[in-house]
């Protein structure tokens, strides 16, 4: 049975509940379809103009929509409180953004679809929570499933603030020193070089290499401007290449890569907890928590154990190659499968981890602080110390 037809991107124009008018794009099946959904929103559709879907491509869905609802799902659910009631109350403590995705997901769900498929045919969920929802369907415990999925979502968000936090430090203070930088390049440095020129100072070939090109920058400010706005379009262009750049260096610069694996293994054991709380197979959760894995090796590693472990390899030998997790894990892991109680060891695994990200992070920003203080004073000392040694060897020879 079809969930739902295709969506269609529409431009629209829709009267606001005070009388002024509203603008945006959407996707909807049908021009009906997208009334309905302003309607919700108590919006009054004028006019409707279809467009091209890659132009109102719809986002993933927030973390923290993700957090909202599924603790909505959970209390309600665990309750008695039928799924599309249940629906229809977290379409309401969601953004707004996201609330028409929710009364999608409410009307597929009551004209008979399971809750998984409509949460793909609505989209926004990633293929990890909609393989729980559907193994929570199984075995009939969607307000468990939903109750896992909204403390892993929790754990993400924690750690993606501490990361977060790890990218916005070195930003500022680079962003500081590059100001700083540019100020004195264009406004110190010309007034220095021409007041040595009227005086006849010779000046050291690093001295007339920093003063040269201060000059030039303050002559030439609208070239300048226009290389710099260069640099930040093809920034944005390549982002996709920059972050994986970054990522690489992350993964091999030391103390960075422990926050990574880190980062990692929470995710990992997240998503296995909350995969195995709903009864699916080790197999089968594998399947889908690796796609949750971006680090290549641990990839790699945990692809070849699900792989052997589906041509009939024990689980307790075969952990124990995962080198990517430590020494420690490897052996809860390999005693908890013994006595029959990984769940529970995937779910004390994934808050350990998360704290190891707060340890690490807040280890990470200690090393970090002096040594970006020490690259932003010899980043500006030495343009410092170009300006300063015409002027003191001018000075020597005054007092000589």
């Amino acid at each position: 049975m079809s969930t739902a037809a295709a969506a269609n991107a529409f431009v629209y124009i829709a009267v606001k509940p005070g009388g002024g008018r509203a603008m945006g794009l959407r996707q909807a099946p049908t021009v009906p379809a997208l009334a309905k959904v302003l309607r919700t929103e108590n919006q009054l559709l004028i006019r409707s103009y279809r467009v091209p879907g890659w132009v109102a491509r719809e986002q993933a869905l927030s973390m923290k929509d993700q957090v909202l609802l599924n603790e909505q799902l959970a209390q309600l659910l665990s309750r008695g409180v039928p799924l599309v009631e249940t629906l229809d109350v977290a379409s309401q403590t969601v953004r707004p953004t996201t609330r028409p995705r929710i009364v999608r997901l409410r009307d597929l769900v009551q004209s008979g679809a399971s809750f998984a498929d409509a949460c793909r045919a609505v989209g926004g969920f990633d293929n990890v929570n909609i393989a729980v929802y559907r193994g929570a369907e199984r075995s009939g415990d969607l307000a468990g499933a939903a109750k896992e999925l909204a403390t892993t979502a929790r754990r993400r968000l924690a750690v993606a603030g501490k990361a977060t936090t790890l990218l916005i430090y070195p930003a500022v203070v680079s962003g500081i020193s590059l100001v700083v930088a540019f100020v004195m390049m264009v406004v110190v440095v010309p007034m220095m070089a021409e007041n040595f020129t009227r005086g006849g100072v010779k000046l050291p070939w690093y001295s007339q290499l920093v003063f040269g090109l201060g000059v030039w920058m303050r002559q030439n400010l609208t070239l300048v401007g226009i290389g710099m706005a260069a640099l930040l379009v093809a920034a944005l262009v390549l982002r996709h290449a920059v972050m994986r750049g970054a990522n690489l260096l992350m993964r091999k610069a030391p103390l960075f890569k422990d926050v990574v694996i880190a980062q990692e293994s929470a995710r990992f054991f997240g998503v296995m907890g909350a995969m195995t709380k709903t009864g699916v197979p080790i197999a089968d959760a594998l399947g889908v928590a690796n796609q949750a894995i971006g680090h290549p090796t641990m990839r790699r590693q945990l692809e070849r154990l699900r792989t052997r472990l589906i041509e009939g390899g024990l689980m307790r030998q075969l952990i124990d190659e995962v080198t990517m997790l430590n020494l420690p894990t490897r052996r809860l892991l390999m005693a908890a499968e013994k006595s029959g109680d990984l769940e529970s060891a995937f779910h004390t695994l994934a808050g350990d981890m998360t704290d190891e990200v707060d340890k690490k992070s807040a280890r990470l920003l200690a090393a970090m602080e002096p040594t970006l203080i020490v690259l932003m004073a010899v980043f500006i000392g030495a343009l410092v110390f170009s300006m300063m040694m015409p002027m003191i060897t001018m000075t020597s020879r005054v007092g000589g």
